[in-house]
């Protein structure tokens, strides 16, 4: 029996290039490009001088250096309800009251809306055809669990949910995330760094900006890592050199540290505004691409179902807590603190991920949501209570 498991687990590893060492990885430019990524558990020193490049550059276009108030926008992970947020923000368009974003962040299926909400309600025919019409068959193939067990590094192949992110992302839009970051925009796309374990953000605008042949590449990769959700979809290898020597750093599904993300704490924005920024009003919108209510499922003894509820209980109250940390956070620099996500009123039942009927519904959901305009909160309600997805045993 050893000597099975020794024979199969060399079978299942996979030839990769060696990852960089790790006290260079922090520094090793992409693309030539030096702000290309940053590392948001580290010094935030080098995110601080971009910050205020971003700055300069709006002042430098706002007309007599006066800066209309300024909206940051955080786009959470959440697979198939990433529908909810793609609805949303088409409903919020709807409405004639969606702003512009200074900043816009998304991780997994955020990552997916946050370049078509980045760039404004001119893409949100992209944003419903990415969310309302595909099917399970266009995010991913399946093949044979045992097989992927024993020789694979997951589940599933993503090479159709890649040639979806090929037909959206093109030169075309890279173009404009280019134009936006060059009058002051920032977009951060977050995927996890497998190797050292730590969340990265990477700056597409300054990746379109660079005009390196291979930046529209990477940034397709950045987007297929970040929603590529570790052991069902195959991570992504993102290629890089130090001191001539080729390596591959593996980055998987951005949720894989954090759920969703707007700024560092370490970064007080009351105190960067001091003496260095212009007053304005600034506002966070946070969509949470999933419930805050607690979903009752009755949990069979089994491996499978036990280890199942367990993961989606900790991804759960990982989001919360990303939540509680940008409510605090916000709080503490001044700015205003504005929430959108799932309610226990959304019922329409799936019988599988992404299935076209549910993710419709969800959109629609989401879309109404934003269309109204109301319903975004401005604090937090304690989290905890349950909503049965079906009627408990008697």
């Amino acid at each position: 029996m050893a000597l099975l498991v020794v024979v199969l687990g060399g079978c299942a590893n996979i030839s990769r290039l060696d990852a960089p060492p790790p006290p260079t990885i922090e520094s090793i430019p992409i693309l030539g490009v030096s702000n290309a990524r940053f590392w948001v558990d580290a010094n935030p020193d080098a995110l601080v001088a971009e910050w205020q490049e971003m700055h300069r550059r709006q002042l430098a276009a706002a007309p007599r250096g006066r800066l209309p108030p300024a909206h940051f926008l955080a786009l959470s992970g959440g697979g198939d309800n990433g529908a909810f947020g793609a609805g949303l923000m088409t409903g919020w368009t709807q409405s004639g009251r969606r702003p512009s974003f200074d900043l816009v962040t998304g991780i997994s299926a955020g990552a997916l809306i946050a370049p078509f909400a980045f760039l404004g309600p001119d893409y949100d025919p992209q944003l419903r055809e990415v969310f309302t019409e595909v099917a399970p068959s266009d995010i991913v193939r399946l093949g044979s669990k045992l097989r992927a067990i024993l020789f694979a590094e997951s589940l599933g192949d993503t090479s159709p949910l890649y040639k979806l992110i090929e037909r959206h992302v093109n030169a075309e839009l890279m173009a404009a995330i280019a134009r936006e970051y060059g009058r002051g925009r920032l977009l951060l796309i977050g995927t996890t760094n497998l190797d050292l374990g730590r969340p990265v953000f990477w700056n597409i605008g300054a990746i379109a900006a660079s005009g390196h042949p291979g930046s529209l590449e990477l940034f397709r990769r950045i987007l297929l890592a970040s929603a590529s959700i570790p052991g069902a979809f195959p991570p992504v290898l993102v290629d890089v050199e130090h001191n001539g020597t080729p390596h591959q750093e593996m980055h998987v599904d951005g949720g894989a540290t954090l759920q969703m993300f707007l700024y560092p704490p370490l970064i007080n924005l009351r105190a960067e505004q001091q003496g260095r920024m212009p007053a304005r009003e600034r506002t966070a919108w946070v969509v949470r691409n999933g419930r805050l209510d607690v979903e009752w499922a009755n949990t069979e003894r089994s491996i499978i179902s036990i280890t199942g509820r367990a993961a989606s209980s900790l991804l759960h109250f990982s989001a919360v807590n990303d939540i509680v940390r940008i409510y605090l956070t916000t709080a503490r620099d001044g700015v205003g603190f504005r929430l959108a996500y799932i309610g226990p009123d959304f019922r329409t039942p799936r019988s599988e991920p992404f299935e076209t009927a549910y993710m419709r519904a969800l959109f629609a959901y989401g879309e109404a949501q934003g269309r109204e305009g109301d319903r975004w909160r401005t604090g937090l309600r304690p989290i905890g209570s349950i909503e049965p997805t079906t009627a408990p045993p008697r």
